[in-house]
């Protein structure tokens, strides 16, 4: 089973290296579909992360995080009409909404194409300890740091998780499957795979 899985990812995490990219035709269908100002915001996402690559990894999670969360939240009951959707970056990029989840995907995806260690990134879901509520944020492993880094839609401030006294970590997610966080900020796999991590692989290798 773990083969199986893994020659499934493989492929498609290939083609997440680069992705998202548009081309001059993207653009030109993207303004047919969806307007002048979904093709702008593309637009200017593509600039944007291509402008960041001569900086440190510091700087790029620094105003990578900023830019992107000044994209405006909305719920997904009210954008796809189902709950907890997983946008793809072109998806949420056509739109110009999303829910956290959608924040998360499109920052991984970001760090991917600024040369990030795939194996230190984490589509994370948390539990909100003032609200009781469900959330999801990106966390990347620094090397020779132990409490992963926060990128949260809902802060522009990048914390360790040991300094986020409002979430509780629950599961860590990306290709190398599905893990649980102990006191010390070391992973233990609960799980081969996440259904959803590979459906939205599956999408982005479909709409590159």
């Amino acid at each position: 089973m773990i083969k199986i899985i893994s020659l499934l990812l493989f492929p498609l995490l290939l083609a997440a290296n680069g992705y998202p990219h548009f081309t001059t035709k993207d653009f030109i269908n993207l303004e047919k579909k969806s307007g002048r100002i979904a093709k702008n915001r593309a637009m200017d996402y593509q600039q944007k992360v291509e402008s960041l690559k001569p900086y440190d990894q510091t700087k790029q999670l620094n105003i990578l995080n900023n830019y992107l969360n000044q994209l405006l939240p909305q719920y997904d009951a009210v954008m796809q009409k189902q709950e907890d959707y997983w946008a793809s970056p072109k998806e949420f990029l056509q739109t110009g909404y999303g829910d956290c989840e959608d924040y998360v995907i499109i920052k991984y995806f970001s760090l991917l194409k600024l040369g990030f260690d795939k194996d230190r990134l984490y589509l994370t879901t948390v539990h909100e300890l003032y609200t009781g509520g469900y959330h999801m944020v990106l966390s990347y492993f620094k090397k020779g740091v132990k409490s992963p880094l926060i990128l949260d839609n809902l802060s522009f401030r990048i914390l360790e998780l040991s300094k986020r006294n409002d979430i509780k970590a629950d599961t860590f997610i990306n290709a190398n499957g599905v893990f649980k966080i102990d006191k010390n900020f070391k992973l233990k796999k609960i799980a081969r795979a996440s259904k959803q991590y590979i459906n939205l692989m599956k999408k982005v290798q479909k709409n590159r």
